[in-house]
């Protein structure tokens, strides 16, 4: 145990110091097009390292958390008492698992804290503490209601199928999942946000993204471009495409709607609109789903050996015992992380090709993306304080789009017009 949990301490350690590590690059060294002035640009560093900082001391937090449960032999304890409460499996799930996530997120709490801290100091937040602890409170029983079904299903699956029991939960957990990601954007975003019909209070905007939708040859009813209520808790921008089949919809936040021009909305929702015609949301849960069959058959791997070598000093009888859920989590835990780079380097490929389906689709329909999408970038970086010249180890690792700086580059040097070379609209 003490060789296993100081590799991986030791790894995300080296993982932080990077962030300390990098140079930093001073005002003059700039990329031209994103720029900022001083004050803001010493505010966007100081922001993004924090990001960066609180992003691997997650890492390293959750796994502390979980190796101190282990070691401490908590789960022991609280499984015993699931069992003697009740010889029902799923009763013993709805008391483990809520009981096992409680532990994990109030040892995190101080860090989560210490994030809304930060996000009001540098203006990216304005909701109040009791909001945002009420915020907390609901995701805290979706997650309950969400991981005792799926809890129960996966020890089933271990109980019934020692050996295959990671492709059978992962067959199992794929409609769920799904099923969740259909239902997200109608149940569960609508908890902490207000969302209604753009075309309610802004009609004329509406007819401006309609042209869009018009140039790129398709058919978005007006009724599934949505405004969500941002400003009441945050200063931040953003627009994104949530949902599946019916649920599926594109979703402007307020604070958008105000800080841009129609145009400047137009390049945006035409980027937003490459998700939606690309086919990038059913791509990434391929995508993903292939990342999690690997992560269940690294934690089948992984546990059968962690149980036979420790499995008597923390109690855990062996990979069906409900008190091998931490050690399956730390697992996961590892593995996000390793997996980091990948996930976000795919992301970024379809960031990358939602920029070049947004620069084109709206040719013609707005002043050129250099001058347009240079201005919407750089209203975006300035409002979210994005770091100008992240260091390229940090944006290979965390970053899921490109930078705004390369973003800036990219649509004032594209014109594949001239030589008749577009991609996707012709």
């Amino acid at each position: 145990m003490f060789r296993f949990s100081s590799i991986l301490m030791l790894f995300v350690c080296l993982s932080i110091f990077t962030v300390y590590a990098q140079e930093r690059a001073p005002a003059n060294r700039q990329e031209k097009g994103y720029t900022l002035p001083p004050d803001k640009y010493q505010r966007a560093v100081a922001y993004s390292h924090w990001q960066y900082t609180m992003h691997f001391l997650g890492v390293l937090w959750a796994a502390g958390t979980l190796l101190a449960i282990l070691t401490l032999r908590l789960a022991p304890r609280l499984r015993t008492w699931a069992q003697n409460f009740s010889h029902r499996r799923f009763i013993q799930a709805a008391i483990f698992v809520p009981g096992f996530l409680l532990m994990v997120d109030i040892a995190r709490l101080p860090l989560d804290l210490f994030g809304q801290a930060l996000d009001r100091h540098y203006d990216q937040s304005v909701q109040g503490w009791g909001s945002w602890a009420w915020d907390w409170t609901k995701g805290e029983l979706i997650e309950f209601a969400i991981a005792i079904f799926l809890g129960w299903i996966l020890y089933a699956a271990i109980w019934r199928s020692p050996r295959r029991w990671w492709l059978h939960f992962w067959l199992a957990s794929l409609p769920i999942l799904v099923f969740l990601l259909f239902i997200q954007p109608m149940v569960i975003e609508p908890l902490f946000f207000q969302f209604e019909p753009l075309v309610a209070t802004q009609p004329n905007l509406v007819d401006a993204l309609e042209k869009v939708v018009a140039r790129g040859g398709l058919s978005i009813p007006p009724e599934r471009i949505y405004l969500m209520k941002a400003s009441e808790k945050l200063n931040s921008l953003n627009a994104y495409v949530a949902g599946l089949g019916p649920s599926k919809r594109v979703v402007v936040w307020d604070t958008t709607v105000a800080k841009m021009t129609p145009a400047q909305i137009q390049f945006v929702f035409g980027h937003e609109m490459g998700h939606y015609v690309l086919g990038h949301i059913p791509k990434q849960i391929a995508f993903l789903a292939v990342l999690l069959l690997a992560a269940l058959y690294t934690g089948y791997r992984v546990m059968d050996w962690a149980v036979t070598r420790w499995g008597s000093q923390w109690e855990i009888s062996g990979v069906e015992d409900w008190a091998s859920l931490p050690l399956l989590i730390l697992i996961f835990t590892v593995f996000s992380f390793a997996a980091e780079p990948i996930v976000n380097g795919m992301s970024r490929y379809y960031e990358h090709q939602a920029d070049i389906y947004g620069t084109e689709v709206t040719f013609g329909l707005i002043p050129p993306a250099a001058q347009t999408g240079t201005e919407a970038f750089q209203i975006l970086g300035e409002v979210g304080l994005s770091e100008p010249n992240p260091n390229p180890l940090i944006e290979f690792w965390l970053y899921d789009h490109p930078s705004i700086s390369e973003r800036v580059a990219f649509v004032q040097r594209y014109d594949p017009w001239s030589r008749n070379e577009t991609e996707y609209i012709h």
